[in-house]
């Protein structure tokens, strides 16, 4: 692994992190009773919340971020951990569609997220407008870091040594299993 693999991994990563942590906290200081309801009722039946983490996921193209944004409202005290669990078995099925549709980048709106937030947060003075920011803020920042984080280990998709590893791990389901699952762990996309 080279240097600006391992430092692009860690930026990312630190970024990722701090991104879903500034979206939590905006998100809790802004949420207000009409979205609590909302998400009560979109996650109180557990098909209709699966139906959701599909629709966004499908629409999104990430379960990645949607796992992230309902970790965010869990840990916003948004929504409970078993009204996620549907929305986040709706996203994992909702990443098969993906792969059928034309791929819309999220990630592309990560850099104006930022840029919009941080204006917003500079010249806003009322407090809705500051917590919309972090919101924004965070939004980006995780965005990005998935964005670093992919980058760095662009390499591997064009190395052969990897392509011989997933066709010699093939002919063994559990470590085809293993292997495909910490790679997609390291480029942030069960679609690649």
């Amino acid at each position: 692994m080279s240097q600006e693999m391992v430092f692009g991994v860690l930026g990312g990563l630190g970024l990722f992190l701090y991104g879903v942590r500034i979206m939590s906290e905006g998100l809790q200081k802004s949420a207000g009773a009409k979205m609590r309801q909302l998400l009560q009722l979109l996650t109180t039946n557990r098909v209709v919340a699966l139906l959701v983490g599909l629709t966004v996921t499908a629409v999104i193209q990430s379960s990645s971020a949607t796992t992230v944004m309902v970790v965010s409202f869990v840990n916003a005290g948004l929504m409970t951990l078993t009204q996620a669990v549907g929305i986040i078995l709706g996203a994992n099925i909702g990443t098969t569609i993906t792969a059928q549709m034309i791929a819309f980048k999220i990630t592309k709106f990560a850099l104006p997220a930022i840029g919009i937030g941080m204006g917003i947060k500079l010249f806003a003075k009322s407090d809705k407008w500051q917590n919309t920011s972090e919101v924004l803020l965070g939004f980006g920042m995780l965005f990005f870091g998935m964005v670093l984080m992919k980058d760095a280990f662009g390499p591997l998709k064009s190395s052969p040594m990897v392509h011989e590893m997933f066709v010699n791990f093939g002919d063994n389901i559990l470590l085809a299993v293993l292997v495909s699952t910490v790679f997609t762990m390291l480029v942030q996309s069960s679609s690649a």
